[in-house]
């Protein structure tokens, strides 16, 4: 470390102020933060002292997000094994699974790089660290058959029109990594929507083998036909409680596994970096709306309305969105009381889009972009309330 730490000292002067490097200083300094803390610090008081600073911070969320790579490699690679026929022996599945997951985090943290560069270096300011979040994120929430051309052009998307041209990171109001997500399924809804998107095929395979049909549990719960038969249903596709909590089943590359999501969220707010308002807000909005919606459903309803409550926390990425995305410290609700109503939104929306649009099934991604634009509302309507409560100063 000190051959590197005296490659940097002897470097910095060529993008230090006068130097000849100068305008490109704030891609030195992301480099170097990837191996030292800030050379810079406060020289005069007030000097305030934390264990937390905005890189630990952003970096305890990738922390956070590595189980969910390691299953989503797994998975991706499991799923395209049974699709394919082949073998399920862990190594060929891992071997599958880097193939598709790794390129596409590649696209995207180069592509993302580029764009954060570009704009630290125009506009002169250090570069984010919310980018390495941005880009981790992204790839968890594809289809594993995403084009990289795709995903190259998603978090362009996400970086520049959800973020940048609002003046960049703390200015955004919109998650840079779900305006990305979304714009991919709008724009490209054959490679980014139905069944055939969430499985892998290997080898010489263009359609799956006999008996492996693709069908997420959402698709299953949206085209259920008769009466009463959606958890039926679910349970004749092999979606029992049990395999939903674990999320070895087709979809995103990293969004589908509930206890992963269910101990990421214990440890963001453990440590302070998740709100627990937000979360529990997300997990009380949609269990309440979807019991409210089994209470009005009838014989003459859809069969999504008869869902439970439960089921609908379990599929899909509902909890991850909620605990990673939903929770983002610029675009999501700041007042204490407004991150309640917030984090109910989105899980109210959620039910509600996956129940009323069966176009859209997943939901939670459009419901938590939703409630982003009216996070600032909610903020200033809480702030209003507490200076009306205020004793009026004495004349």
């Amino acid at each position: 470390m000190k051959l590197i730490e005296r490659f940097f000292n002897t470097t910095r002067k060529h993008f230090d102020a006068g130097g000849r490097f100068e305008k490109y200083y704030p891609v030195f300094e992301s480099i170097e933060s990837v191996f030292f803390g800030a050379p810079r610090v406060t020289q005069t008081a007030p000097n305030i002292r934390d264990s937390l600073d905005v890189k630990r911070y952003m970096a305890l969320v990738i922390v956070a997000l590595l189980p969910h790579y390691a299953f989503g490699v797994y998975n991706v690679g499991y799923q395209s094994h049974l699709a394919s026929g082949l073998s399920t022996a862990l190594l060929p599945v891992l071997f599958t699974g880097l193939k598709a997951v790794v390129p596409v985090v590649v696209v995207v943290y180069a592509v993302g790089f580029f764009w954060e560069s570009l704009f630290a270096v125009v506009r002169k300011h250090e570069i984010s660290e919310g980018l390495f979040v941005s880009c981790a994120l992204f790839p968890l929430t594809l289809p594993p058959t995403i084009p990289l051309w795709q995903a190259a052009i998603g978090i362009s998307f996400g970086i520049v029109i959800g973020k940048e041209i609002f003046g960049g990171t703390g200015r955004n109001f919109l998650n840079p990594a779900l305006t990305g997500r979304a714009f991919l399924y709008f724009a490209y809804p054959v490679q980014n929507s139905g069944d055939a998107v969430w499985t892998l095929l290997t080898g010489s395979q263009t359609v799956p083998v006999d008996g492996f049909t693709g069908a997420t549990p959402l698709s299953v719960a949206a085209v259920t036909e008769r009466f009463g038969d959606i958890h039926q249903a679910l349970a004749d596709a092999g979606y029992t409680p049990l395999k939903l909590l674990l999320g070895t089943y087709p979809g995103s590359v990293g969004g589908t596994v509930t206890i992963l999501s269910v101990v990421g969220a214990l440890f963001l707010i453990i440590l302070g970096i998740a709100n627990y308002r937000i979360i529990v807000g997300c997990v009380l909005g949609m269990l309440l709306t979807a019991l409210l919606v089994n209470l009005l459903a009838s014989e003459s309803s859809i069969p999504y309305m008869h869902l439970s409550p439960l089921y609908h926390l379990m599929v899909g990425g509902a909890l991850f969105g909620f605990v990673y995305m939903a929770t983002d410290p610029v675009s999501a609700a700041h007042m204490q009381g407004a991150r309640w109503v917030f984090g109910f939104g989105c899980g109210a929306l959620t039910v509600l889009i996956r129940v009323f649009n069966p176009a859209f099934p997943e939901g939670a991604g459009l419901a938590i972009l939703f409630m982003n634009l009216f996070a600032p509302l909610l903020d200033r309507i809480e702030i209003k309330l507490r200076i009306k409560k205020r004793v009026p100063n004495v004349g």
